[in-house]
């Protein structure tokens, strides 16, 4: 086992795409796609201005980077100091230029990481001068140095922090199933994120773009099924790669109750929230879950009314409210049916230097919460907190008794398996630096973050260090079923076990990497004994292709998405909004 590693990030990387060198009130209102009407009143309340350098650098590299501390890619404060704004400008304009005509900084780093960031020609020079000088202005009212670089040996052999994964002689065929109308007129033009099924199991399916719509798909179209950016005035999709429309779910009993749950972002600031903090601590974003009534359970467009259950504030525009679910096929009677499993990141309060917010019982940030959505003894009135929870009887009123487990960076990705042994609940967590988890859910169970990644220790003043987890510290924390190193891929894309017709998929837990768009499982049929992640590929016509390759944008952003009634699994690519089905599975001769 190594001692240490320090992660050393090229400077080059710059914008959150940069990854890729080195890395998810109680009264009611009336809402209609067809005749929208709201009586939400609006808040006068100011909120700080921001320039447009600030907010182009939480859209494009705060998801992240700080400026002083590092995210998935390192901290951008002193880059200034380094090179110049032409240097910058070209190599953001065209890196893989840059590389070949021998910078040797940038050279440097691309022998060291052995990928490139794809050109952002798209950005206008002037929008890039823009986050330049905010970096620079930042950098020197900060007294921010620029990182040290240490250029990579060639013959040094790259330390590993988790197993290898394994290949596999499993390969699968795609075909094309839907193509998800654009939503924005700058990249990317769709930002598809979750796919439910309706709960009538008729195939019908609804996919959420994170830009405020939900499309219902019916015989290969798309058609609005719900807008809600012009029913929630606050409503803001950007800045940031999560900020929008994050998850939704539709209640077990939506064929009676016509229920649908969906979380979103709201401007900082503008109404008084269930979860705050510190008044010296930023607010970037507000994380809302709300609950949707629909009319009627048949009909293809959203009418109905809508009221708020939980405000959470977060000091960063990352690691927000990305997925929430309830568990699946369970019958009435159940102590589980019902119950809305809401999962939130750090918020980014660790990379703002807020680590004391997140890992915290008395704190909503790095926890999956269980909730009743219709009950109405929590602290606001608007939802219930089940008696058994673990933390419901604790004698501390100040600990938020809905937390179901903590310790999280950003659970990005919920599934649940009906395993042998009864429901397991899995979890994706995207990493810092080093390692990618998928985690075994437990009743009140601590999984680490921010003094844990992977199976090391971390430190949440620097994040920059892993080190071997002291000897009597082992045991403290949950570790991860299973987990990958950054070598192999940069941001875990939570998935699915197969339950359907394919039987070479039978049994296997499919997930992916979102940045590289590698296709890997776990094999479950002999239960939760096997933590070998073994990779798959895709293969049409006979020939072999990348997801990459299938989807050449910027930005691969890889879904896995599952119809329980169907058993029938989707690749989902956001950047283009391709949904292809996964038709034909084998193993190589």
């Amino acid at each position: 086992m190594p001692m240490l590693r320090r992660i050393l990030y090229p400077i080059t990387l710059f914008s959150s795409f940069l990854l890729l060198l080195n890395c998810a009130g109680g009264k009611s209102k009336q809402v209609s796609t067809r005749n929208f009407s709201t009586t939400e009143p609006s808040s006068a309340e100011a909120v700080a201005a921001v320039s447009p350098g600030e907010e182009l650098f939480a859209t494009h590299c705060a998801s992240c980077h700080g400026l002083e501390a590092a995210g998935i890619g390192p901290r951008l404060g002193g880059i200034t100091k380094v090179w110049s704004e032409k240097e910058l400008l070209a190599f953001i304009q065209n890196p893989a230029k840059v590389i070949e005509a021998g910078n040797a900084r940038a050279k440097a780093q691309f022998e060291k990481y052995k990928l490139v960031m794809p050109a952002f020609d798209y950005l206008k020079p002037e929008e890039i001068r823009s986050i330049i000088t905010y970096i620079a202005q930042e950098t020197n009212a900060k007294n921010i140095e620029p990182l040290t670089i240490t250029a990579t040996d060639p013959n040094t052999e790259t330390v590993r922090y988790a197993p290898l994964i394994q290949p596999s002689k499993l390969r699968i065929e795609l075909e094309d199933f839907v193509t998800i109308p654009a939503s924005s007129d700058k990249l990317p033009r769709t930002r598809i994120a979750t796919m439910r099924a309706h709960p009538s199991g008729d195939g019908t399916l609804y996919v959420s773009d994170q830009n405020g719509l939900i499309y219902r798909l019916d015989q290969g179209q798309a058609g609005t099924f719900l807008d809600v950016r012009p029913v929630i005035d606050n409503f803001v999709a950007t800045p940031g790669l999560g900020t929008g429309l994050g998850s939704f779910a539709f209640h077990p009993d939506y064929l009676n109750n016509g229920l649908i749950y969906i979380t979103y972002t709201e401007k900082p600031l503008r109404k008084p929230a269930d979860y705050s903090y510190a008044d010296s601590v930023k607010v970037a974003l507000q994380w809302v879950v709300s609950e949707w009534k629909i009319k009627d359970v048949t009909s293809p467009v959203f009418e109905g009314t809508r009221r708020e259950l939980l405000r959470i504030n977060v000091p960063n525009v990352v690691h927000g409210t990305q997925d929430i679910g309830f568990v699946p096929g369970l019958k009435k009677g159940d102590p589980d049916y019902g119950m809305l499993y809401i999962g939130t990141g750090d918020g980014g309060s660790t990379i703002s230097k807020h680590p004391e917010l997140p890992h915290n019982l008395r704190s909503l940030l790095g926890t999956i919460i269980r909730i009743d959505p219709l009950g109405n003894n929590s602290p606001n009135g608007k939802y219930g907190i089940p008696s058994d929870n673990p933390f419901f009887n604790n004698p501390d009123p100040k600990v938020r008794k809905e937390i179901w487990a903590y310790g999280f960076r950003n659970p990005h990705r919920l599934a649940w398996w009906e395993s042998p042994q009864g429901m397991k609940l899995l979890a994706t967590e995207v990493g810092e630096g080093a390692v990618e988890e998928i985690n075994l859910i437990e009743k009140g169970q601590d999984y680490g973050w921010n003094v844990r990644e992977g199976d090391y220790a971390i430190n949440y003043k620097t994040l920059d260090t892993v080190t071997p987890v002291p000897a009597g510290e082992v045991g403290t924390y949950r570790p991860p079923f299973a987990q990958y190193d950054h070598t192999d891929g940069n941001a875990i894309s939570g998935g699915y076990v197969y339950e359907g017709p394919l039987e070479a998929l039978k049994d296997k837990y499919i997930f992916s990497d979102i940045i590289r768009g590698r296709l890997w499982y776990l094999d479950l049929s002999q239960g939760l004994t096997d933590h070998t992640i073994h990779e798959f590929f895709v293969q049409q016509k006979g020939t072999p292709v990348t997801m990459k390759e299938l989807s050449p944008t910027p930005r691969l952003d890889l879904r896995i998405s599952y119809d329980p009634f169907k058993k029938e699994m989707y690749l989902m690519t956001k950047g283009d909004g391709k949904i292809r089905k996964i038709v034909k599975a084998y193993l190589e001769e």
